[in-house]
């Protein structure tokens, strides 16, 4: 009976999304983020690691972010290595 309300849950949730106006992929990556992020709504993927589970260029998954960013799904936060280099974002869903 759980298994079956979380299904409804996730379904109901979703609806949302498959009835926006965001492209295929964007709803590809979101539900991906979705599925990824933790109890705080954060997604720490890398594009290169999101496009390899979704069989996805990493141009196809950036430009899939931008609509996600775009539509007010996304947030992006930068993050640094210890030496100062640039990071993968840290994304977290609205």
């Amino acid at each position: 009976m759980i298994a079956a309300h979380l299904t409804i849950s996730c379904m109901a949730y979703f609806q949302d999304i498959y009835h926006s106006d965001l492209s295929h992929r964007a709803r590809a990556v979101y539900m991906y983020l979705k599925d990824h992020v933790d109890s705080e709504g954060r997604c720490r993927s890398g594009i290169r690691t999101i496009a390899a589970e979704l069989g996805l260029s990493r141009s196809t998954v950036k430009r899939a972010l931008d609509d996600l960013y775009g539509a007010g799904l996304l947030t992006r936060e930068p993050r640094w290595r210890e030496n100062g280099s640039l990071s993968s974002d840290l994304y977290r869903l609205v």
